[in-house]
């Protein structure tokens, strides 16, 4: 029993030390033959991955917020055994089956839309976010109703633009900058300077967050997906711990874009074209 369990723990970390080197030895392969590519294509490509990250981030959180909220209105008036069955009601009141059976399959739909949605749909966020704010407004003031799904449906979507939002802002030009310098510097001085910055300061604070907050089961983002968290509150939403994995979703879209950002740079001090001129929207 001991050797089997030495044994699947000693491939599971050589299956985990591959992850580390087959991805840098593939990059290492392709940028030997494609030295002459671009870097301009390269930057689009990372533009377009973030793209794709932060679209397939948005429609899950529209789809659970929407779906999450409708089951946790049915659970609070009593009416989900009447609509499900007693059975299924009770599992529905469990947060690592609903995580299983209704948010990771809702996950899996917005990977597919994402798919053919590259847009800047995280801004209907907003109007999310004004319009749960709006009903609760509503049904406080008018009904004299209000539960606890219904503030956390307004903090899950809130969360989500700024996190989700934060990538296209650094492309964009968004993020407050001090450009007392930067702003009479030449076109050129400007990539030098936002390619280290890129490098020196952007990709490790992402490194640094992702690093921290997954580096063990008690780290504040895997904590909260392994066990998946729910608020104190019995009857609200049963999505605080996909509110942890913002923060990686965050982190990884912000260290590609930062990486875009970088290879842009880059560009411009090779003498080529950039894939977007500085602060176009992405």
């Amino acid at each position: 029993m001991g050797g089997a369990t030495s044994g699947g723990a000693a491939f599971l970390a050589l299956l985990q030390s591959a992850g580390y080197v087959i991805p840098v030895a593939a990059i290492t392969v392709f940028a030997l033959r494609n030295r002459e590519r671009p870097f301009a294509s390269d930057a689009a490509l990372l533009y377009s991955v973030t793209a794709y990250i932060i679209s397939a981030a948005f429609w899950s959180t529209f789809f659970i917020g929407v779906v999450d909220g409708v089951i946790s209105f049915l659970r609070v008036e009593g009416l989900l055994p009447a609509v499900f069955g007693k059975t299924l009601a009770r599992q529905l009141g469990v947060s690592s089956f609903r995580g299983v059976y209704v948010h990771l399959p809702l996950m899996l739909a917005a990977a597919v839309v994402a798919c053919f949605r590259r847009g800047l749909d995280f801004i209907w966020l907003a109007l999310l976010v004004v319009v749960a704010e709006f009903q609760i407004v509503i049904a406080r003031f008018i009904f004299s109703y209000e539960q606890a799904f219904m503030g956390d449906l307004v903090r899950f979507w809130y969360a989500a633009l700024f996190l989700f939002a934060s990538a296209h802002t650094l492309v964009a030009g968004g993020h407050v900058r001090v450009d007392v310098l930067y702003t009479h510097f030449s076109d050129r001085r400007k990539a030098l300077v936002n390619a280290w910055g890129s490098i020196l300061l952007g990709v490790p604070l992402c490194w640094t967050i992702l690093a921290v907050g997954m580096s063990g089961k008690a780290s504040v983002i895997n904590s909260p997906l392994l066990y998946y968290e729910t608020s104190q509150s019995g009857y609200g939403l049963y999505v605080k711990y996909l509110m942890a994995g913002f923060l990686a979703v965050y982190a990884v879209s912000m260290m590609t874009q930062f990486l875009a950002y970088y290879l842009d740079a880059m560009a411009v001090l090779r003498g080529q074209s950039p894939s977007r001129p500085a602060h176009e929207p992405a």
